[in-house]
């Protein structure tokens, strides 16, 4: 009987939908939308409608603050490669970022990336005026959070689907920075249009976000946690618990508490350092905490 089968049974249990698809899926259906109402079918009224959505000043002004994040379902119908950007980015980075940070923090940053971005872009054109559309920001604040969490781990991807290259995250956050850095002061702050029609602003604002979750959010140590930025010297730090410093197992108190504790130093310092930087002693603490914190 097929009612008798694990699957067709009501208490099977079923995997949910993750973020990234109902992002990329919300994404694509807005698309095919916008495509719909800017076709002759619907005339002005089409655009009108659609023109209430997108990001510009007069709108914030006007008090239309929506259009802070509605502005990111939107996207060029004359030019398909930012849509196509979008969606090949939220998959290849969402894939390895939701699973850490679980669908609601994923999704917080994302929409914190796109607030962040359309205030960044808004106070840039205060006087300037303009139209920004897509969530390019979204991207790029989770691509940050994965750079801060995997620095040096190289990742592999096609350049124009021709040209393979390898590149270490950190190294491609820089350059990022670098080149929105350039563009914001060369072209998008002097009026002028910046090459492929991109906003450095936007982009600078969703990796602020990424960051910023990523201090004080995510690794949630204080100033000096990120592995990948070093603050200004003149910046005042607060001073890194040093990790190395693990009592050796023979003066330690062999408590529940106590070894907790110092087991999660450790785990501390392998999530900041890797496997690799533990010492013989820290280890060995890691086995005996095993065998004691499996015990009844």
């Amino acid at each position: 009987m097929l009612s008798e089968r694990s699957y067709m049974r009501s208490d099977y249990p079923r995997r949910n939908t993750s973020a990234v698809v109902w992002l990329i899926a919300v994404l694509f259906s807005a698309f095919v939308m916008e495509l719909v109402l800017l076709s002759p079918w619907f005339g002005t009224s089409g655009a009108m409608l659609v023109s209430q959505l997108a990001l510009t000043v007069r709108s914030i002004q006007s008090g239309h603050v929506w259009t802070l994040l509605s502005h990111s379902i939107l996207h060029s119908t004359g030019n398909p490669f930012p849509i196509l950007f979008t969606i090949l980015g939220l998959i290849f980075i969402g894939r390895e970022v939701e699973p850490l940070l679980g669908s609601k923090r994923f999704l917080s940053v994302f929409v914190a990336s796109l607030l962040t971005g359309a205030l960044s872009w808004t106070a840039v054109h205060w006087t300037q005026g303009g139209v920004h559309l897509g969530a390019s920001a979204g991207v790029l604040g989770l691509f940050t959070v994965l750079a801060c969490l995997y620095p040096n781990q190289e990742i592999n991807f096609m350049v124009l689907f021709l040209f393979p290259v390898t590149l270490r995250p950190k190294y491609l956050a820089y350059a990022l920075v670098t080149l929105n850095v350039i563009g914001l002061v060369f072209f998008e702050m002097p009026g002028t249009a910046a090459p492929f029609d991109y906003a450095p602003s936007v982009h600078l604002g969703g990796m602020f976000a990424g960051w910023i979750y990523f201090r004080y959010f995510h690794a949630n140590n204080g100033w000096d946690r990120a592995p990948t930025i070093d603050l200004p010297a003149w910046l005042p730090h607060r001073e890194k618990p040093k990790l190395n410093a693990t009592p050796s197992t023979k003066s330690m108190t062999k408590t529940p508490g106590n070894l907790r504790a110092e087991v999660d130093i450790i785990l501390d310092k392998i999530n900041s350092q890797g496997f690799r930087s533990l010492t013989e002693d820290e280890k060995r603490l890691l086995d005996e905490a095993k065998d004691m914190l499996s015990r009844p």
